[in-house]
């Protein structure tokens, strides 16, 4: 119903809105429509006046399987398009943090790189029990400057958060609602998070929205402190051996399966 690549489909529902990540056939692994799309979202529904909650979720068996292996190396190779990226992911962030409209997550499926970034930058999050968050930035030899570890240390320990983004490790959806990562585990995620949202778009509108502006005010703080900096050493990761020829090997593996007919990964895999 917006003016965004197909990448990110938008509908409403009386006063809500449902975003799904919606590259299916890929896992909803992010390429650059993906990330272009979810950085305009939020102002966009920001300035639609009748939209009073949003659900997010992913299409297919997956929430996100992270950063798509063909973009990271357009990346890679273009600096200009790196930059435009940087900023994207920056407006990401921020206007998932400033988006006065509550946010209620539907994890259908793995949740990892950006896709664990967007849950974490959610208001209310509900995970299928067969999922799990995973930011995998530090194994491919990147920082995560708009990953999860941005936000992770406002919901959970500093030491989960460590073990989590120093590793990245995979969090079952179990071990991410005792750690504070997410809400509820439940078998249908996105008929929860409908209800849930109906529910809050129910609410007086003023109330609900500055409510949530007051909590996430604490969140903003947190983002500003760290995101120059994160996005500065992002940057810098592309240029590194490390990322270079882990990169490599994660796109001959990723043709290798193009090969043999099966859907090529995205990060996670």
């Amino acid at each position: 119903m917006y003016d965004l690549p197909d990448e990110v489909h938008v509908e409403a529902d009386g006063p809500l809105r449902i975003i799904t990540l919606n590259r299916p056939d890929k896992l909803n692994a992010v390429n650059h429509e993906l990330h272009l799309g979810l950085a305009r979202v939020w102002t966009l529904l920001n300035e639609d006046l009748d939209a009073r909650a949003v659900v997010l979720t992913g299409a297919g068996r997956a929430f996100s399987a992270g950063g798509d292996f063909a973009y990271l190396e357009r990346l890679r190779r273009d600096p200009r398009l790196r930059r435009v990226t940087l900023m994207h992911g920056r407006d990401l962030v921020l206007g998932m943090a400033r988006c006065r409209l509550p946010v209620v997550a539907a994890v259908n499926g793995p949740a990892a790189g950006l896709g664990c970034s967007l849950v974490a930058l959610s208001d209310i999050v509900y995970m299928a029990e067969q999922a799990y968050l995973r930011d995998p930035h530090v194994q491919v030899g990147l920082v995560a400057a708009d990953g999860g570890p941005l936000t992770w240390p406002l919901h959970t320990s500093l030491h989960w958060a460590k073990e989590y983004a120093l590793t990245g490790a995979k969090i079952p959806a179990e071990r991410a609602l005792a750690m504070g990562l997410a809400n509820h585990v439940v078998a249908d995620p996105f008929a929860d998070a409908l209800h849930c949202a109906k529910t809050i778009a129910s609410l007086p509108q003023q109330a609900v929205e500055s409510t949530k502006r007051m909590l996430n005010i604490h969140l903003e703080r947190a983002v500003l402190a760290t995101l120059d900096y994160a996005t500065n050493a992002e940057e810098q990761s592309f240029n590194t051996d490390d990322f270079v020829s882990i990169l490599a090997r994660l796109n001959a593996g990723r043709a290798a399966t193009s090969k043999a007919g099966a859907t090529p990964p995205g990060v996670d895999s």
